[in-house]
């Protein structure tokens, strides 16, 4: 009888912090894909017309592909909450004393008595049948199924947060300035969503920065790289 409160905090609860660390991710990838882009045109040219086009055109991009992808597959998760919720409804509809047993068992399986477990499931099924197996049974709340559209619009506005920085940083600066302003502004960025993600998943934070500065390193220095490449030889 002691678990029912903790099952009506715990996923609401696991939904924000995979929410906040999508939005920290996204922001992430803006900073890095738009970063890698703006240098990389850095190398070939030191027009501002050219930088701000390619950058926005770089967050557009990427920041309508991240929503649309998130859209697709909160979607595709959504369907099938919808699917699982609609056999359950059914088959508490068609043989209720099985699935009363069901969640007699999967009660008694997370540390319940037979007895205990029993008057519990009991008292579920006659406050809400449905929603007690959907939470206890399926991890899903019947009232919180995920909204696709809340995603793409959270995924669109993280990479665009994210793309903005490397962005600015690129094509305020006067010339002589804007590469190392943009690489340091990255740097700094990086560190703070590969901190805030690691502390989101409870992991190390030193591992999760140093990845994140490096990767993000090795990404602006290849397409500078190249682009200098490609400028040097008249491409």
């Amino acid at each position: 009888m002691t678990e029912a409160p903790a099952h009506d905090e715990a996923p609401g609860l696991g939904s924000r912090l995979n929410w906040l660390r999508a939005a920290v991710l996204g922001a992430n990838d803006g900073v890095v894909s738009t970063a890698g882009l703006v240098v990389g045109v850095a190398g070939a040219t030191e027009s501002r017309a050219a930088l701000l086009t390619a950058g926005l055109a770089g967050l557009l991009a990427g920041s309508m592909s991240m929503a649309a992808g998130e859209y697709v597959s909160v979607s595709t998760q959504r369907d099938s909450e919808k699917a699982a919720l609609a056999q359950e409804r059914r088959e508490l509809r068609e043989q209720p004393e099985v699935e009363l047993a069901e969640l007699t068992e999967i009660l008694a399986h997370r540390g319940l008595s037979p007895d205990v477990a029993r008057e519990a499931a009991e008292q579920l099924t006659e406050r809400d049948a449905l929603r007690a197996h959907a939470r206890v049974e399926l991890g899903i709340d019947p009232d919180e199924l995920t909204n696709p559209w809340h995603a793409a619009g959270a995924s669109f506005l993280a990479f665009t947060a994210g793309a903005l920085l490397p962005l600015l940083a690129i094509v305020l600066p006067p010339a002589a300035h804007r590469l190392w302003i943009t690489v340091l502004s990255v740097l700094a960025a990086l560190t703070l969503t590969g901190w805030c993600s690691a502390r989101l998943g409870a992991a190390p934070t030193t591992p999760a920065v140093l990845r994140n500065a490096c990767g993000g390193a090795l990404a602006m220095a290849v397409t500078y790289a190249a682009g200098s490449l490609l400028g040097a030889a008249g491409v």
